[in-house]
């Protein structure tokens, strides 16, 4: 199995910037797409930003411009870059990553969630 360890979360004021990192460990062999989902209590979880393996990237349109997500390969590791934060973007933002098991088959893997919380 993949495990996933968040860090990064905290407190900004509203224009601020926070960097989430999350770390890939166990078995990491086939892991494809990693990314960032984000959560606020009693709402669905809603994708932010996502990376293939080849740097392939997508964002949600509420944090196009202002997120950007990356990856390095070599550590495992994926980054959620995020700049000119506002108070809309308090929630709890989840690691995934996607690993292929067969050729048609994959399975996702999720964090345990770091709290973001913007001031304005």
């Amino acid at each position: 199995q993949v495990r996933l360890v968040e860090s990064g979360g905290g407190w900004a004021q509203a224009g601020g910037s926070l960097r989430l990192s999350c770390v890939a460990s166990g078995t990491i062999l086939g892991l494809e797409t990693m990314g960032w989902d984000r959560q606020v209590p009693g709402k669905q979880r809603d994708l932010v930003a996502g990376i293939t393996s080849g740097g392939v990237t997508n964002y949600a349109d509420s944090v196009k411009g202002r997120f950007t997500i990356s990856r390095d390969n070599a550590k495992n590791t994926v980054y959620l870059q995020m700049n000119s934060l506002k108070p809309e973007d308090t929630a709890v933002y989840y690691c995934n990553a996607e690993r292929r098991i067969v050729l048609k088959a994959t399975t996702r893997y999720w964090g345990q969630g770091t709290q973001v919380t913007v001031s304005s």
